[in-house]
């Protein structure tokens, strides 16, 4: 017989009910997606906006080659790459925070979300000098359609790590909780998720700005 589709069952660990999508896998075990639903639906959402970012620079490519080559030599590679070593260091740190909470090793969790959250702070200080140089250098959204794809999608994306490093701060937080709860595990692997999904853009970023 065919399993059902997922389903959604509260988590209770507090005051707040929070809902997971659960599959009920063969011998009628569950199996539970991390995170709550919510979060899902908002990694989608922000997911299709960020495509069509995407269609945008791959139509800009196409439409003005030599044009986007010219602006996109003027880009640091080594900044780039620099980034996207700090938010995939990050993103493990992040990893292996849930995990450790999740068994229970609070103090250890904690510590790594400490690193995860210097490497969103790395990464912003250095997306920041960044755009210093290059506005310095007399470029800006005015210069081009590449400057202006650049500045107003990787500030988009900035504002994302920003809010992201405020969500490792809360997750830190509930790792100074006493003990372990299903609430705050589901409130540590959202966030988890919500910042693997940052680092992910950046990627897709990283490849259509500094490399094609």
């Amino acid at each position: 017989m065919a399993s059902p589709g997922p389903k959604t069952m509260p988590l209770t660990g507090g005051a707040t009910q929070k809902k997971a999508v659960v599959f009920e896998a063969n011998g009628g075990k569950e199996l539970r997606l991390s995170g709550e639903t919510g979060i899902w639906i908002f990694v989608v959402g922000d997911l299709a906006v960020f495509t069509l970012f995407f269609i945008l620079i791959m139509l800009g490519q196409r439409e003005e080659t030599a044009a986007f080559a010219t602006s996109r030599a003027m880009l640091n590679v080594g900044a780039g790459v620099l980034n996207t070593l700090f938010l995939l260091t990050g993103s493990w740190f992040v990893a292996m925070g849930v995990e450790r909470y999740r068994s229970g090793h609070l103090a250890k969790a904690r510590r790594d979300l400490d690193f995860a959250i210097l490497c969103g702070l790395a990464f912003i200080a250095n997306k920041c000098s960044e755009w210093a140089s290059k506005i310095s250098a007399g470029l800006s959204p005015a210069t081009d359609n590449f400057f202006m794809y650049f500045f107003i999608i990787t500030g988009i994306h900035l504002f994302h790590v920003i809010l992201g490093v405020g969500v490792l701060l809360y997750m830190r937080a509930l790792t100074k909780h006493d003990s372990v709860s299903s609430l705050d595990v589901l409130k540590l692997e959202s966030g988890g998720l919500f910042w693997h999904l940052v680092d992910l853009l950046w990627i897709v970023l990283f490849a259509l700005f500094y490399l094609l």
